[in-house]
């Protein structure tokens, strides 16, 4: 017998749960505030985990390091794949809860564990079989498609168990829990951390133990969140599948944001390889290498606006769930405010010391040339950073309402369409040089963003018209 939705509320009644549904549900400003910093903290933690795991591995030489950057490109595909499911089974799960629709909610969280465990086991099976003929794609040889095979070979075993944990933090963040999440993908990143040495020259298992360390780290956090979700009496939703029924609907609400999310993730590594091209057209490898260490501080500076983005996408669910569309309006508002501070703050800092960051990627008498370069693209670079957030958080929202594919759409236009367009111009055309490539990625951002957010402007009007009688709050 299917549990009501008054059972479902009273097997939920602890004050920590409680206090995650009241701030999805309660005051907007505070749910996004409180809501993006521990998204922003985990997401900062992992990408200086990747971070120190490709320095761990430089160690080895730079046929090791190439090794890593051939799949590099290759497992952004698994990425996206499971960045898709998190987002996907966070505003599904929104929605249903801002609709008071608990068992509705419940059951989206059965359905996105298995959808992570049959996805994950195809892309497994895919990705080993595929894995070398995609390495010699990427211009893979000798020695160093050898390395990225057995590097390759061992992060998709863990595939299955990275999917199921991106399920689980999607579950934690479409209850308006992120903080769970955030301490579990600090622990586990830490952990990787530290055992990339005892791996890699410890037990003398060479870039193999990088792999090794990665996917220990991974099953570590899917014991963690198998507790959290199956066992923890602190999480609202119940997940424990003993009145599970399928349904494709369910299926199809992960799916509508989750899908056209995952395109993005890979529109976007597609984008960055056409700018490569650009780049090394305008300066050959010099321009490469520094579109590359400028173009990673630029994105440590993204995640700020990237975690409150994460966080627009539950609260705007839940208010789209309640027909409350003047919620869905004023979150968007408040959060682009939010983000415009933070990015104007970042790229303060990023103008002013773009010398000492470009010194980070410039720091041996062989690197010391790119100095100037790196200071110098950081300097225009910076200038992405306020228009970010006109698109970006346009974009979460679309996510929050279950128009996926306008969030798809958005984000071909900045990447492929504007960005390319502009770097085009100015470096093929007007024969600006590398600089070109910078001003190219700023104006088609900021072209792209305005016409998000008009986009988003327009969207919320309709919404208007099919719920005439919106809440105010």
């Amino acid at each position: 017998m299917i549990e009501s939705d008054e059972v479902i509320e009273e097997k939920s009644t602890s004050l920590g749960a409680n206090k995650n549904i009241q701030l999805l549900l309660g005051d907007y400003k505070k749910a996004i505030v409180r809501l993006s910093i521990p998204n922003m903290i985990a997401m900062f933690v992992q990408t200086l985990y990747n971070l120190v795991d490709a320095v761990w591995v430089a160690g080895l030489g730079p046929t090791d390091l190439a090794a890593m950057g051939f799949f590099f490109p290759i497992n952004m595909i698994v990425i996206a794949i499971a960045t898709g499911i998190t987002v996907g089974t966070s505003s599904a799960i929104a929605r249903k809860i801002g609709a008071k629709d608990y068992v509705g909610a419940n059951s989206v969280a059965e359905h996105s564990i298995i959808l992570a465990l049959i996805t994950s086991v195809a892309t497994a099976v895919l990705g080993i079989l595929l894995l070398k003929p995609a390495l010699i794609g990427v211009g893979a040889s000798g020695e160093s498609l050898a390395k990225a095979y057995n590097y390759g070979f061992i992060i998709y075993l863990f595939a299955p168990a990275l999917m199921l944990n991106n399920a689980a933090i999607g579950i934690l963040r479409g209850e308006g829990d992120s903080k769970r999440a955030m301490y579990v993908v600090t622990l586990t990143s830490l952990l990787n951390v530290g055992l990339d040495p005892l791996f890699i020259y410890v037990f003398k298992l060479g870039i193999e133990g990088a792999a090794w360390a990665t996917g220990l780290s991974i099953i570590c956090g899917t014991i963690i969140y198998a507790y959290i979700i199956f066992k923890s009496k602190k999480t609202f939703l119940k997940v424990n599948f003993k009145v599970f029924k399928y349904n494709g609907k369910y299926l199809e609400d992960i799916a509508v944001v989750g899908f056209p999310t995952a395109l993005g993730q890979i529109t976007m590594s597609a984008a960055i390889y056409i700018l490569n091209i650009f780049a090394s057209k305008a300066a050959g490898d010099a321009g490469v290498a520094t579109f590359t260490s400028a173009w990673r501080m630029i994105n440590l500076g993204t995640l700020t606006i990237t975690g409150i983005s994460s966080a627009v996408t539950p609260v705007t669910g839940a208010a789209y769930g309640a027909r409350d569309i003047r919620k869905i309006e004023n979150t968007l508002k408040y959060s682009i405010k939010f983000g415009e501070a933070v990015g104007l703050t970042v790229m303060s800092l990023m103008f002013l010391f773009s010398k000492q960051l470009a010194f980070l990627f410039a720091y041996t008498e062989a690197s010391s040339v790119l100095l100037d370069n790196i200071s110098n693209a950081l300097k225009i670079l910076c200038l992405f950073l306020p228009g970010t957030p006109l698109g970006m958080l346009t974009s979460g929202m679309f996510q929050g309402i279950g128009q996926g594919f306008k969030s798809l759409i958005t984000t071909i236009l900045r990447t492929i369409v504007f960005q390319v367009f502009w770097t085009w111009l100015f470096v093929g055309v007007l024969n600006v040089g590398l600089s070109g490539v910078w001003w190219g990625i700023v104006v088609g951002n900021a072209s792209a963003s305005v016409i998000t957010y008009t986009w988003g402007q327009l969207t919320i009007k309709g919404l208007y018209k099919v719920f005439p009688n919106p809440k105010s709050i």
